[in-house]
Order: C-alpha cells, then sequence, then structure tokens
C-alpha cells in the first residue's frame, strides 16, 4: 500500500497514542507518542512526546490515572508488558506537556506547583507551550521557563 493511499484513509486531526511499558513489579513508564496522520506531514514515523516513570511518575500517578479515565482509558486493564493505546488530542497535549516539564525536576513542592498549572492549562495553552518545547532549538530553555511559571516564589525575609 503507497503512502498516498494511507494518508486518504487517515482522519485529518493528528493521532496520538499512550504506551505503558511494565518494566517490574509497581514500575511503569507511560509515554506519550505522536502518529503520522494528515494533520502532521512532516512525520514520517511515531514521535515521542514524553514521557514518565519512577520516582517522578509516582508524585502525579494519581492526575496522569484520572486524566485518562476521564477520557475512558484504564491502563490497569491492559494485561500485556507493553500496552498501546489511542489517546485523543486533549489528553495528549496536556499529558505530554506534563511529562517533558517534569521529567528533571526533583523538588516535590515544585513539581506539585507545574503538576497544578499545567492541569488549570486550557487546550490552547498547553498546545502552545508543548510546540514551543517540542520545535525549538532549546527546549530546555522553554520547559525551564514555564516551570518558573508556574512555581510559587519564595517568601521574602
Amino acid at each position: 500500500m503507497t503512502r498516498a493511499l494511507l494518508v486518504e484513509n487517515m482522519p485529518a486531526a493528528p493521532a496520538y497514542e499512550l504506551r505503558v511499558d511494565r518494566l517490574g513489579l509497581g514500575d511503569e513508564r507511560f509515554e506519550i507518542w505522536a502518529l503520522p496522520s494528515p494533520a502532521t506531514p512532516h512525520l514520517e514515523t511515531a514521535r515521542r512526546v514524553g514521557g514518565l516513570r519512577g520516582r517522578n511518575f509516582e508524585l502525579v500517578e494519581h492526575r496522569v490515572r484520572r486524566r485518562l479515565a476521564a477520557v475512558g482509558i484504564r491502563p490497569m486493564a491492559l494485561n500485556s508488558e507493553a500496552a498501546v493505546q489511542a489517546l485523543p488530542e486533549d489528553a495528549a497535549l496536556s499529558l505530554g506537556l506534563l511529562f517533558r516539564v517534569l521529567a528533571p525536576m526533583r523538588s516535590r513542592e515544585r513539581m506539585r506547583s507545574v503538576a497544578e498549572g499545567v492541569e488549570a492549562m486550557d487546550r490552547e495553552e498547553a498546545a502552545y507551550w508543548l510546540g514551543m518545547a517540542m520545535h525549538r532549538p532549546n527546549p530546555r530553555r522553554v520547559l525551564t521557563a514555564l516551570r518558573v511559571m508556574l512555581t510559587e516564589p519564595k517568601a521574602r525575609r
């Protein structure tokens, strides 16, 4: 089947998927991937948007599972070691941004503030920040700016 024929049969919206890898007992890696679609002609293959595991994932796991349950996805119901499921665009944008911004963080309080800020973002704002983080030459600067904006300043003495 040619690529043109495949593109004709695909929906016109960006396509995303959630990949859950079970690496051990109580150790899961959640990743968001962007898939080729007519809305993303620059993608030839799937592209990783963001992922999280370990301590940082455990701190926001309840938020992630609540967001997934709101769109009808239950990762616990997937029985294989590596599970893949289609994800709506709105959920993919906010979760992808959440995973990217939290991955290098260590402070629990700041992570909580950032997670609450990302949850409070509407679709357009999350899409803007995720696009900036994915398509800029220095995405670390963009993510650092977002972290600074979403964390509360310390009280001055």
